[in-house]
Parts: C-alpha cells; sequence; structure tokens
C-alpha cells in the first residue's frame, strides 16, 4: 500500500514539477554592490497544511527550503496534491524556483537563487530511422 501511494505521489509530483517549469521564466540577475543577507538552506518537513505558510515565509526571507513531504504523504496523497499546487503557484507569483529531490524532498528556493536542470537529450537521427 505504500509503494502504491508513493508511486501515486512520484506521479503527482512529476507531473506538478513540469507545470511549473513551463511556467516559471527566467529571471534576470543583475549586479549589486549592496551588502546581501545570509541566505540559509533549511530543512523542514510538511507535516500537515500548516507547515506551507511555514515554507512561503521561509522563502519570503530569502532562505532555501528542502521539503521533506513523506509525514504528510502518509496520511494524506490529496494534501499532499494541494500543498505542492500552493507552493509552486506562489513560487510562480514570486519568481523563485520548486523541483522535486528524489522521491521524499522537494526543494524550494526565492527569486534570487535558481535550480539547475539537466536537458534531457534528443535521440540521434541514426537511432530512429531503425
Amino acid at each position: 500500500m505504500a509503494n502504491r501511494n508513493l508511486s501515486k505521489l512520484e506521479k503527482i509530483i512529476g507531473k506538478i514539477v513540469k507545470q511549473e517549469r513551463e511556467l516559471v521564466e527566467e529571471v534576470s540577475e543583475t549586479p549589486s554592490t549592496a551588502v546581501q543577507p545570509s541566505v540559509y538552506v533549511k530543512a523542514l518537513m510538511l507535516r500537515d497544511m500548516a507547515d506551507v505558510d511555514t515554507v512561503k515565509t521561509e522563502v519570503k526571507d530569502g532562505n532555501v527550503v528542502i521539503l521533506r513531504i513523506t509525514p504528510l504523504a502518509k496520511r494524506s496523497i490529496a494534501d499532499v496534491k494541494r500543498a505542492i499546487d500552493e507552493l509552486c503557484k506562489y513560487v510562480e507569483t514570486i519568481g523563485g524556483d520548486i523541483a522535486r529531490l528524489g522521491e521524499e524532498r522537494i526543494v524550494v528556493t526565492p527569486v534570487s537563487i535558481r535550480i539547475w536542470r539537466k536537458k534531457p537529450q534528443s535521440p540521434s537521427p541514426e537511432a530512429t530511422s531503425i
């Protein structure tokens, strides 16, 4: 049962992240001479929907959040989908970024930090002519 839920979760997260990638545009960065405040990488757990507000606050403050979604996924896949949808919409509005890190985690970044994504290689014409 848990494997089936994780499989559903992976599909949901994959679809959401794919939609998010299509919506997010690159933000041009301008050099700044002002002193930048410290940026922290924080590991948080998604236990219930109230934790979404905590993630939003951290990202708004300029921090990177690595969010473990397993605790909520064990209780409700629907709540995980809702939480990730909400985070994707929020990240889109602020110009941040969001991506999946394996099966249990997602990373959410503020506007000043981009997530590198390896572009899939297209098959060579010789490989498809067989």
